[in-house]
């Protein structure tokens, strides 16, 4: 391992630390509110479209719950606009984590742990699209750590970031709703949100019996698996 594969190494691991200390030391996660919404983004026309996109996206890089910031998005500009803004701000926080891997930590990671980034190459090289859409419909990663280890794989940036955008889709869709107080009857917002579940669910099992040996080949040492 050379010096300057080690210093980018350690330089990550350090950033990342540091990152996450200020992110649950300002409270970050608490800043994205209806609040935040009604003050900074609401009535600011393009540039609070640019702030909700910039924000949302570093608070997913940061670990931040997607769902809420499409719950956000549905607050702010209604269910069709505010989830389509939604995942495009979630698919930014992927390009963000993707990319900070890949520059700063990509040859330190396959030094250390060669082992665990050849499964997931083989995971992800042959369908990246499909393969990062399964990731995201089902509850096998936590979405940070998700892009983290894609940045520091070889697998191709724009199949992944299509996939995943595609895979955030079905629950963006439930927390826009919920978030965009449309006049519809609760029930039958309440129905529209679980059938949408219920459709996203249905597509990851889907995939996952197509792809089983894959994904637990991967999946058998990462312990139980959570979802953001």
């Amino acid at each position: 391992m050379t010096w300057r594969v080690l210093l980018k190494g350690l330089v990550m691991l350090a950033s990342l630390a540091l990152l996450g200390f200020l992110a649950s030391h300002f409270q970050f996660a608490d800043l994205l509110s209806q609040h935040w919404i009604d003050s900074e983004v609401r009535g600011k026309g393009g540039l609070g479209i640019l702030l909700f996109l910039a924000v949302g996206g570093l608070a997913t890089a940061l670990s931040v719950p997607r769902q809420i910031v499409a719950f956000l998005g549905g607050y702010a500009w209604g269910f069709a606009l505010g989830t389509l803004l939604a995942t495009l701000a979630t698919v930014l926080g992927c390009v963000f984590g993707f990319f900070y891997a890949r520059w700063l930590g990509r040859g330190f990671v396959q030094k250390r742990f060669p082992g665990r980034i050849r499964k997931l190459d083989e995971f992800l090289h042959r369908h990246p699209f499909s393969m990062s859409l399964v990731i995201r419909l089902l509850p096998v990663g936590h979405n940070a750590s998700t892009n983290l280890l894609a940045g520091v794989s070889s697998v191709r940036a724009l199949p992944f970031f299509a996939g995943s955008g595609l895979g955030y889709l079905p629950q963006n869709l439930v927390f826009a709703l919920a978030g965009s107080g449309v006049n519809l009857d609760p029930e039958l917002r309440f129905t529209l949100a679980v059938l949408l579940f219920v459709a996203s669910s249905l597509i990851g099992v889907g995939l996952y019996r197509r792809h089983r040996r894959e994904i637990d080949a991967v999946t058998e040492d990462s312990g139980p698996p959570t979802a953001t």
